[in-house]
């Protein structure tokens, strides 16, 4: 028999009157039709007499026989105090049964008739009470194990350990006991129905107390604390009390965790949290409104830090002028925002370079002093910024004055940190940078001493993965570096790029400031001819800008990314010199093909080739094509004008590219794709030569040269010992201004200046390469190469009169578009035709005619159609190309230098751009601008897809295009056999 009663009382009970009223409702209980129970109370143990009753429940449980197995009463109890009624604790008053004078005695004779495995032993176990807190607690987990999910005593059971634990928390205060608390409330809370007495006290006294408790924690950042978090907030739902309070402290976690271990996904969901909370927790207006404001700028100016995306920084700095906004002059709190938009600035001058930037954010740090004289909790945390600011600027502009007040700013900080500060470190590494300046100016062997042994210091206080030793390892290379550039100590060299390396590779430190270490290192190996380090260092450094534009999820923030490293733009030519120094050819063309392929990662990554891996394993490419898909669509996500959706955008985003990745692994662990999209070897960029040389024409500061990729075997190293890259820049400008003149040149007149020009291209650059072709690999006349020019000789025309010459923009290129040449499908042919469209220049006035000659010289077998007029739209001409094999463009088109994806041809509505077109045709077309590389649209199609390229290399009149058509279509149609069109053979003729 089981019965279970509960009451609330309207006013607060005395003793007798519990009494009372508790064997009247026991009785009332029992009066069912069965003998009711004896029941006298003699004794409330445990409860002093100051103490009164607000809620009490009876929980009683018979044996078979009708006797009386155990009775549980349970009440909440409120001290009386002269200032009023302050909540005690949910104090447990339990096994109330016949007298209790000897109530422990019976509860302990049941249990001991009740072992492990009985029925009964959970109820025998919750009843019996001991003084020992241990124990009992214990006890109640004893109980709570034999009442498994689905138990009708569950939630009691619950509610008892809660309890013990709650009081063993306020004997002993240990953590554990209130977070175990916290996870038995929850799971309490899912088992009491709403209206329910159990429920009530749960959510009422225990609840807000469990709560508080939790909240009052420091933050944790440990994932169970994380999850500690999580759970409070399940417990404080929108509306509640501690919903806030709940929300910020998760978020705080959040902050921890990402300060110890630098993981982006932490710094995301921080961020969206505090958004959440300035719209909608504390909006404007609210008394918090503007602390939260500052916490989102805070969170957001780290993402910047850690990502590097301009925007992140420009929204920090606005939001720390609207917090400052928030606490103006003569407010108490006003140091944090000057503080905390000195720092946005500091940065921004570091990225923009504004004097203004820098000379505000100096101004800033010394008004935020003066509210922080010593003694303040923040003034060592002002002066160190200060400090900072002021060694900036004089790392830029050298005024002596400012490197003096650093050194003497950041001794005070550092006298005013505690050795136990958390932040300790960075004051030391700050003020190693300061002392390594000041040794570079004075040459006082003591600075640098003292430099290196800061850095040392910071380093011995950091856990491995800690994301600021990246700092410590930064700084401890320029110092070692600063003394090595004085002293000469080939030791100090060696540990100078030790220290590039570690910063380089440091695994919780953002991609951008990492890559910026391995730049660094780059240029340090590079100036002390350090070759073996700088080719390791430009190894890592590929290796870590295509991992940084993988997890840009949009073309527009990839070239974001690539633009702020404008200063590493030569690096892939400059690392197949230092490959050719080190005398190793093959890393020279792996390096110079995957340093030119990174702008494109995100394209070529999403869009592979996948014949093998269909044939192998179908479900595992469908996989892989899905995803890719899924990744591909989910760009157009990312440029919502609202943040927090761009923000949710880009989460959802980099989840994608967590199970994309996931599914590349599993690719590479089945045999013959242990390499599915790593940069790749020489050995698999050589099949780009199997139908001909190609020939790397390689430009750099250190050295012009040519590799030549035979069919088979070691490529060949054709140096130009005559030629620097300052001769090049000249040849460049010489031959656009050539080109100018010659374009306004009577056709009898002799073109003598460009005639000149490319018989100087002909003898310093193709010749010495002509003469390997011909002397070396015994290659025939009229053969076919490939050209594969870089840096300022995508400006020059070069030309081999003695061979076919094509170019490619890179060797995955052209491996690739010949992969997808081997789907054979019967050929179609259509003629896009735009004279005018989209605003874009002048009417192409030979068009007609240059139609006209289209469409004789294609056969019928190409079931050639024209697109013109109205129907020459953007979308017109998409399914056109996704529909045909072949396609002439008879229009505008225009290079975009700044978006290459987005380069375009004028549409009779709107441009199509490099971003729409999805299938591989045919291309004639002009550019109306010189751009940087002359490849230009021809690259950019390849990339998009195109099997084969045909395009000139600077702007021509439409006219002249007319008779290229002419000469290209006579040739590329003659001796066709059975409508199989070649593309292989354009280019012979022309």
């Amino acid at each position: 028999m089981e019965i279970r009663a509960s009451f609330e009382c309207g006013g607060m009970l005395g003793h007798g009157e519990l009494i009372g009223k508790l064997e009247r409702s026991w009785n009332e209980l029992l009066n069912n039709g069965d003998e009711p129970f004896d029941l006298s109370f003699p004794l409330i143990r445990g409860v002093h007499p100051s103490l009164t009753l607000k809620a009490a429940s009876v929980h009683a449980r018979g044996n078979d026989d009708g006797g009386l197995l155990d009775c549980v009463v349970d009440c909440q109890i409120v001290r009386d105090t002269d200032t009023g009624h302050s909540k005690f604790a949910e104090y447990m008053i339990s096994k109330v049964v016949s007298h209790l004078n000897d109530a422990v005695e019976r509860f302990q004779s049941v249990l001991d008739q009740c072992p492990a495995g009985h029925p009964d032993h959970a109820a025998a176990a919750t009843n019996l009470d001991r003084e020992d807190i241990d124990a009992t607690t214990s006890l109640f987990r004893d109980a709570l194990a034999l009442c498994p999910q689905g138990h009708p005593d569950r939630p009691l059971s619950l509610y008892h350990l809660t309890n013990a634990l709650i009081w063993h928390y306020n004997n002993q205060h240990t953590t554990n006991d209130i977070c175990e608390c916290a996870k038995l409330h929850y799971e309490l809370l899912s088992l009491c129905p709403d209206g329910t007495y159990l429920r009530s006290i749960t959510v009422g006294g225990n609840g807000d107390y469990v709560i508080l408790a939790c909240n009052n924690l420091a933050p944790d950042g440990s994932d169970e604390g994380i999850q500690l978090r999580r759970l409070v907030l399940e417990l404080c739902p929108l509306g509640h009390q501690h919903h806030l309070s709940a929300f910020n402290k998760l978020s705080w976690a959040l902050r921890e965790r990402f300060t110890q271990y630098g993981n982006i996904d932490d710094l995301d969901e921080i961020i969206q949290c505090f958004r959440e909370v300035v719209s909608t927790l504390a909006p404007k207006g609210c008394h918090h409104h503007g602390t939260y404001l500052n916490n989102l700028a805070l969170s957001i100016a780290w993402h910047f830090d850690h990502q590097g995306k301009s925007h992140d920084l420009d929204e920090a700095i606005s939001l720390y002028e609207e917090v400052l906004c928030l606490f103006p002059i003569g407010h108490a709190s006003r140091d944090a925002p000057l503080d905390n938009l000195g720092g946005a600035l500091h940065t921004c001058f570091i990225q923009c370079g504004d004097i203004n930037d820098i000379n505000r954010a100096i101004s800033l740090y010394h008004e935020a002093l003066t509210l922080c004289p010593p003694g303040h909790p923040t003034c060592d945390s002002t002066l160190n910024n200060l400090a900072i600011a002021l060694a900036t600027r004089y790392d830029k502009f050298n005024p002596s004055e400012d490197l003096n007040e650093a050194v003497n700013l950041h001794h005070q900080s550092l006298r005013l940190r505690q050795l136990d500060n958390p932040q300790r470190h960075r004051n030391l590494v700050n003020f190693s940078s300061a002392l390594c300046s000041r040794f570079m100016e004075t040459r006082n062997n003591r600075d640098i001493k003292e430099a290196i042994n800061l850095c040392q210091q910071s380093l011995a206080v950091l856990p491995s993965l800690h994301p600021d030793r990246y700092f410590s390892y930064v700084w401890l290379k320029d110092a070692y570096l600063a003394r090595y550039q004085v002293q000469h100590n080939p030791a100090d060299l060696s540990l100078a790029l030790e220290n590039s390396r570690l910063a380089s590779l440091h695994p919780t430190q953002g991609l951008p400031q990492c890559i910026i270490a391995a730049c660094n290192w780059i240029v340090a190996a590079e100036q002390h001819n350090n070759d073996g380090s700088a080719l390791e260092a430009y190894a890592l450094f590929f290796e870590l800008l295509d991992a940084h534009l993988a997890t840009r999820s949009s073309t527009t923030s990839q070239r974001e990314a690539t633009a702020a490293l404008n200063y590493a733009s030569t690096l892939p030519v400059d690392a197949a010199t230092c490959a050719l120094r080190h005398h190793n050819l093959q890393k020279a063309v792996e390096l110079v093909e995957q340093g030119r392929c990174h702008q494109w990662s995100l394209a070529s990554r999403l869009r592979t080739p996948l014949e093998d891996l269909e044939f192998t394993n179908p479900n595992l490419a469908h996989k892989f094509s899905a995803l890719s898909k899924r990744l591909s669509d989910a760009q157009g996500a990312i440029g919502s004008a609202d943040r927090a959706t761009a923000d949710r955008a880009v989460v959802e985003y980099r989840r994608l590219t967590k199970e994309w990745d996931t599914v590349v692994a599993e690719i590479r662990n089945h045999q013959d794709f242990s390499r599915f999209l790593l940069p790749p070897s020489y050995t698999e960029l050589q099949i780009a030569a199997s139908h001909g040389p190609v020939i790397i024409l390689n430009a750099s500061k250190y050295l012009c040269d040519a590799l030549v990729i035979p069919t088979s075997g070691q490529p060949y190293h054709v140096p130009f010992p005559s030629l620097a890259l300052a001769h090049l820049e000249v040849l460049k400008d010489d031959f656009t201004k050539a080109i100018r003149q010659t374009s306004g040149m009577r056709q009898e007149v002799p073109r003598t200046a460009l005639m000149a020009l490319l018989r100087r291209i002909w003898d310093v650059v193709m010749l010495p390469i002509i003469q390997v072709l011909q002397h070396v690999l015994k290659l025939l006349h009229h053969s076919r190469i490939w050209l594969y020019p870089t840096a300022v000789f995508t400006s020059i025309p070069l030309h081999a009169d003695l061979y076919i010459c094509s170019y490619t923009p890179t060797l995955s290129a052209l491996i690739r578009s010949r992969q997808m040449m081997k789907n054979h499908t019967t050929p179609s042919f259509v003629v896009i035709r735009q004279s005018r469209g989209a605003g874009q220049g002048e009417e192409l006035l030979a068009v007609e005619n240059e139609l006209e000659l289209v469409r004789k010289l294609v056969p019928a077998t190409a079931d050639p159609t024209t697109l013109f007029g109205d129907a020459a739209t953007r979308a017109g001409a998409l399914e056109a190309l996704q529909s045909n094999t072949w396609v002439h463009l008879a229009c505008h088109g225009k290079q975009d230098h700044e978006e290459p994806y987005y380069s375009h041809f004028a549409m009779r509505d709107t441009c199509l751009t490099l971003l729409d077109i999805n299938n591989a045709h045919k291309l004639n077309s002009c550019d109306e601008k010189m751009p940087d590389e002359v490849i230009h649209l021809a690259a950019g199609l390849q990339f998009s897809g195109f099997k084969s390229v045909v395009g000139t290399l600077w702007a021509v009149d439409d006219a002249v295009a007319k008779h290229v058509v002419e000469a290209f279509y006579q040739d590329i149609f003659k001796d066709l056999k059975e409508g199989d069109i070649d593309c292989t053979k354009g280019g012979v003729s022309t």
